[in-house]
């Protein structure tokens, strides 16, 4: 049995890894102990202190307005500080504050304080990215990903923890105590990773470059890193993909919630139970299916991704009350959503990670950040708009912007085979 475990490319990479690629992946299972604990409980928690759906969306939108202003910002700052001290400081700032100010909310404008602290994660994002695989082996990138993903759907064990709470202590009271329990744990994992991390050496590089640099003069640097980013087709490319993929991602987490309790009937304390079972899902397919994908061939994995989300939104759009159909219908979106989202949330940092300019990562990852944020903010708006005319648009706008990924895959492998004369399959 264990050498069959070992043969698995997943589970050997977990085993080798060392040094920052390790203490990163190894506290990222704290995520399930913490904010996913909170997470499918997020919407319908701002509903419940009288908010609407427009409101809903427009918090969304202004964490996304937040993020955008901070991932402009992030490529200077970690170069300034280095990538593991500014995953921690940003981490409490961006996780451990707004966890406190979500646990003691009186209404929406503890949400939207919350939300513009709470984008200060775009800084941890590029930070903690360049922590995890500056020093990583090129080749396990994929595996590496893989298995952070996996690390995050852990969540899935410890997700009755929140439907036992509500049913005892009812939503809001239970989702107070779920914050404060968060605020605890994550400010315990960036202690944690700091404590074991230690700076990259490219981080120890800009550090020093940047030592004797006003913020002027280092932001100044993005011109050329943004030069380097448009001329790089498979830069744009991922690009084009990040943005896809993180605005359906930010759709399907703002609205499901909403979706599933306020249109298909779903009570509140089953809501946990099928991003638990989403995530048990992902965590096999992670074990089965995505460990297979080979990062030189990544077309048909990408088809595929769309494909399956596309299914999943269709399915979802579909049920209209929970009958024995409604929830056969409702596990068959969740297990085609699951795959989808699996495969695209890898490949989209694994895009990043192949086409990126190692030179100038920072930089480049953070220009990524912000045009991603920037096309990304009005759509929280505009799907809590769609909401409040019906609860299903904006699933139909996610199917929207998946079927643009699927051109967007095809035109650049067509792209690529033209130039390259050879299949890409």
């Amino acid at each position: 049995m264990k050498d069959i475990l070992l043969k698995n490319q997943l589970i050997r990479t977990l085993i080798d890894l060392r040094g920052n690629p390790r203490a990163c992946v190894y506290t990222e299972p704290m995520w399930g102990l913490s904010m996913n604990l909170c997470l499918p409980y997020a919407s319908v928690y701002m509903l419940s202190f009288g908010m609407n759906d427009v409101e809903v969306g427009i918090v969304t939108s202004i964490y996304m307005f937040s993020q955008m202003i901070f991932a402009f910002l992030s490529g200077a700052v970690i170069d300034k500080l280095g990538r593991r001290k500014s995953t921690a400081i940003f981490d409490m700032i961006a996780w451990s504050l707004p966890c406190l100010i979500w646990a003691f909310s009186q209404g929406f404008w503890f949400f939207v304080a919350a939300a513009l602290l709470n984008g200060t994660m775009k800084i941890t994002t590029v930070s903690w990215d360049c922590l995890l695989i500056e020093d990583a082996p090129r080749d396990k990138i994929t595996q590496i990903y893989s298995l952070v993903i996996t690390a995050g759907n852990l969540s899935a064990l410890f997700a009755p923890i929140s439907s036992i709470l509500v049913a005892r202590l009812t939503l809001v009271p239970a989702i107070r105590i779920l914050y404060i329990n968060a605020f605890i744990i994550m400010t315990a994992k960036l202690l944690i990773l700091y404590k074991f991390s230690t700076e990259t050496a490219t981080g120890k590089v800009k550090r020093e470059e940047t030592k004797n640099m006003t913020w002027g003069e280092m932001l100044s640097g993005y011109k050329r890193a943004l030069h380097k980013m448009i001329t790089s087709r498979g830069t744009v490319f991922a690009v084009i993909i990040s943005i896809l993929v993180e605005i359906v991602g930010m759709i399907g987490m703002t609205f499901w919630q909403i979706i599933a309790s306020r249109r298909i009937g779903v009570p509140d304390t089953l809501l946990p139970i099928f991003p638990m079972a989403k995530s048990i899902l992902s965590i096999l397919l992670f074990f089965t299916v995505i460990s297979r994908i080979d990062q030189r061939k990544l077309k048909l994995p990408l088809y595929g991704g769309f494909a399956c989300s596309i299914v999943s939104c269709l399915l979802l759009i579909s049920i209209l009350k929970t009958s024995v159909l409604g929830y056969m219908l409702l596990a068959a979106s969740l297990f085609f959503e699951a795959l989808g989202h699996a495969v695209l949330n890898t490949l989209r940092e694994s895009l990043v990670a192949i086409h990126v300019d190692p030179a100038e990562r920072s930089k480049i990852m953070a220009l990524l950040q912000t045009i991603v944020m920037l096309v990304s903010v009005p759509f929280g708006y505009i799907g809590g708009l769609l909401s409040d005319i019906s609860r299903a648009l904006p699933f139909v706008l996610n199917i929207l912007l998946l079927m643009s990924g699927l051109l967007a895959t095809a035109l650049f492998y067509r792209r690529v085979a033209d130039k390259n004369n050879v299949s890409t399959f």
